[in-house]
């Protein structure tokens, strides 16, 4: 199954084949995938922030790929990390590195001690700040009838409870009277930064109007019995914190058709939580994911219309 884009796998490859660690490759796919939103669509209020990366930004990259030593020190990765608290360390990475980043991640407490909410970014602008915050989404189409019918892949949110969510709380914190006192500069713009992958049925329009950007990264979903259907060279099932950059590894690394149906019915028969596969391509030894995409359980699409109606909020 593949969904054509104007961004893809094979635009990526082109342009970082060259390189191998795994955390720098995720990092230029941060730097370099298009935003997941439309910046000019009205209902994000221009408050969508695009990253403009500088011009050495590829020489910079190759150099961390051939020593990772400090990028790895910065990350510190436990055994539990959520994606976007990873994905977030990378940005930091980059940010100071651009000697642009005031702080990260600045909690804000009540005088009782409650957490009002926490900054992600605070950015310099000339003697001024930035308030980015930032998100790594992806999001499965659901019913294309459904009002809200991009849903996360474990059903946890949907794309416009989780940018109504941005828009009216996390982007006002710089305005609430205990985060002005922790500021280190006046903020001048506050502004998303949203990253990700949206997936697709392969037998349904991709052109919701979403607010989506027209080249944002895609990829398919399927249910369990139909993933039999898949027909790629082989394939890497990808854990959560690959879910960045297109995979790429040695091709003794990746499964075929039947080790992945082995992989998949073992999966199922415990957990009900989607799985993400790479299909791949093989060259010189080498697999390069050439599309990406989640096999769910097969009442996955039913629960996903329920998540997003209980998601939608209607005028009393």
């Amino acid at each position: 199954m593949r969904l054509q884009a104007k961004w893809s796998q094979s635009k990526f490859h082109a342009s970082w084949s060259q390189l191998s660690d795994p955390h720098v490759r995720d990092l230029a796919w941060l730097l370099s995938a298009p935003n997941l939103l439309n910046v000019n669509d009205a209902r994000w209020q221009g408050k969508i922030a695009t990253l403009e990366p500088d011009v050495d930004i590829e020489a910079w990259l190759h150099a961390l790929d051939a020593d990772p030593t400090s990028l790895h020190a910065h990350l510190q990765l436990g055994p539990f990390e959520r994606l976007g608290r990873y994905a977030e360390k990378l940005l930091a990475f980059y940010f100071k590195h651009c000697g642009l980043l005031l702080a990260h991640g600045v909690q804000v407490h009540s005088k009782e001690g409650q957490t009002i909410g926490e900054f992600d970014f605070l950015l310099r602008q000339d003697n001024a700040a930035l308030h980015w915050e930032f998100a790594i989404k992806l999001y499965l189409m659901g019913s294309p009838t459904d009002e809200d019918c991009f849903v996360g892949p474990n059903l946890a949110d949907t794309l416009q409870a989780k940018m109504r969510k941005i828009l009216d709380r996390q982007l006002a914190l710089g305005r609430h009277p205990e985060a002005q006192v922790l500021l280190p500069a006046r903020i001048i713009k506050a502004q998303a930064l949203i990253k990700g992958w949206m997936f697709y049925r392969e037998d349904e329009a991709s052109n919701i109007d979403a607010g989506l950007s027209a080249d944002h990264c895609r990829g398919f979903w399927c249910a369990q019995s139909e993933s039999r259907e898949l027909n790629a060279p082989c394939y890497v099932i990808l854990p959560r914190l690959s879910w960045l950059a297109p995979v790429q590894v040695g091709a003794n690394m990746a499964l075929d058709q039947a080790a992945l149906g082995i992989i998949v019915d073992r999966h199922f028969a415990v957990e009900t939580t989607p799985l993400m596969v790479a299909q791949c391509t093989v060259d010189r030894n080498v697999a390069q994911e050439s599309s990406r995409g989640f096999i769910v359980p097969e009442d996955w699409r039913q629960r996903a219309g329920q998540r997003s109606q209980r998601a939608v909020v209607r005028p009393g």
